[in-house]
C-alpha cells in the first residue's frame, strides 16, 4: 500500500483489513484466542485482536486533534504506555466483544478522515491514516503465521 492515497481509498483500506481481523476472530478456535502465539509478546490473541480496536480509538482521536489545530505529541513510549495499559484491561474479552469493538472503533476512525486533513501539520493525518489501514493485516499475518506449537 503507497502513503499517498485518497481520503476514500484510505477508509477503505482500513475497512477490508479490519474485516479480515473479523473474519479471523470470527473462525478463531478457542485454543488459539487464548494462545500466545507472536514470539516475544505475552499478550493473548484475543488482546492483540482488541489492542487493533484500541488503537483505532486513540489514532481518532489524535487525528481530531490534529484537525482542530491541536498539537498532539505522539511517541514510541506513550504508544508503549497505551498498550501496556491496555493489556492489563483487555483480558477475558470474548470474540464478540472484540468484533464488536473493531467495527465500532474503526467507524469513528473512518469516520474521521475528512479529504482536507490528510495533510495537515506536514502530512501527519496521511501517516496516522497510513498506520490505521496497515495495523490489522499487520497482527493477523502474525497470528496466521506463528507456529503450531505457539498457538
Amino acid at each position: 500500500m503507497t502513503d499517498d492515497l485518497s481520503p476514500a481509498s484510505y477508509v477503505r483500506a482500513i475497512d477490508e483489513a479490519r474485516q479480515r481481523l473479523v473474519v479471523f476472530i470470527e473462525q478463531c478456535p478457542h485454543d488459539v484466542w487464548q494462545s500466545t502465539p507472536v514470539d516475544g509478546d505475552p499478550r493473548a490473541v484475543a488482546v492483540i485482536a482488541d489492542h487493533v480496536a484500541h488503537a483505532y480509538e486513540y489514532l481518532a482521536g489524535w487525528i481530531s486533534d490534529v484537525a482542530a489545530g491541536k498539537q498532539v505529541a505522539v511517541s514510541t513510549e506513550l504508544v508503549d504506555d497505551l498498550n501496556a495499559g491496555h493489556a492489563s484491561d483487555a483480558t477475558g474479552m470474548t470474540r464478540e466483544q472484540v468484533a464488536d469493538h473493531l467495527r465500532s472503533s474503526g467507524d469513528a476512525l473512518m469516520d474521521s478522515l475528512e479529504p482536507a486533513y490528510l495533510d495537515l501539520d506536514d502530512g501527519r493525518i496521511r501517516r496516522l491514516a497510513t498506520i490505521a489501514a496497515r495495523h490489522a493485516d499487520g497482527h493477523r499475518t502474525e497470528f496466521e503465521g506463528a507456529p503450531a506449537s505457539q498457538a
